[in-house]
């Protein structure tokens, strides 16, 4: 059996000064804070698309529940007191009449063109 007795390393000796050099462990940590950096912005990237996605899904659930709910509560009862009242009969005839009246008046703001005019000479010459 032999046994190799080693001395004291020698600041001379390559290996030893390479082993604790400070510019290599400093480039070392430099290469470390580095890919955590990168790690850390991807992560963070990752989180802020998963928010965004949550965000708009619930928006969204909210804006159609909320839209729902206002439809039924309006749409329900007007088709319920609808058909409530019996087809003919005055009330009916007026509330026809009525809507169809409020559709010429609309058209005759928005679409003057549309509308005939008051002031015509057919209408002068009319008997009375």
């Amino acid at each position: 059996m032999t046994f190799l007795i080693q001395g004291p390393t020698r600041m001379s000796d390559p290996q030893a000064i390479s082993s604790h050099d400070p510019i290599e462990s400093t480039a070392g940590n430099l290469e470390l804070v580095a890919q955590a950096t990168q790690r850390g912005a991807e992560d963070a990237r990752v989180a802020a698309a998963r928010t965004w996605t949550a965000t708009g899904l619930f928006v969204s659930r909210f804006v159609y529940k909320t839209c729902y709910t206002i439809s039924y509560g309006v749409i329900f009862p007007s088709v319920l007191l609808a058909r409530a009242v019996p087809v003919n009969n005055a009330a009916v005839r007026g509330l026809i009449e009525g809507a169809q009246a409020a559709g010429h008046k609309v058209d005759e703001l928005y679409h003057p063109a549309l509308a005939p005019p008051t002031d015509s000479p057919s209408a002068a010459l009319a008997p009375t």
